[in-house]
């Protein structure tokens, strides 16, 4: 299924790539491909993650060992990311 990433996940990865090069400038590659990775997996299999327990239709996919989601939506053509969230903020899944 396409892919397709929102404005605002956009700038998540903009922010996350800038704050990634400042305090851990050998990291970044590494986090790229596994985001690569969980997105790609995410397009093949779109049902398969878990849902947000407080945004309807809004399924969640952890990086694994690094500490970020995805936040995304399937539509009828495709999967649209809405947001990539660092787990020590404030949940982007209980915000209003």
């Amino acid at each position: 299924m396409k892919v397709v990433y929102t404005d605002a996940a956009l700038r998540d990865l903009d922010d996350i790539a800038l704050w990634l090069s400042q305090h851990y400038p050998g990291l970044g590659a590494a986090l790229e491909q596994r985001l690569r990775t969980i997105v790609a997996h995410i397009g093949r299999w779109p049902e398969s993650m878990r849902a947000s327990a407080h945004r309807p239709g809004v399924r969640v996919a952890p990086l694994g060992r690094y500490p970020y989601k995805i936040f995304y939506r399937v539509t009828a053509d495709a999967v649209e990311i809405l947001h990539i969230h660092h787990a020590a903020r404030q949940p982007f899944d209980k915000e209003p």
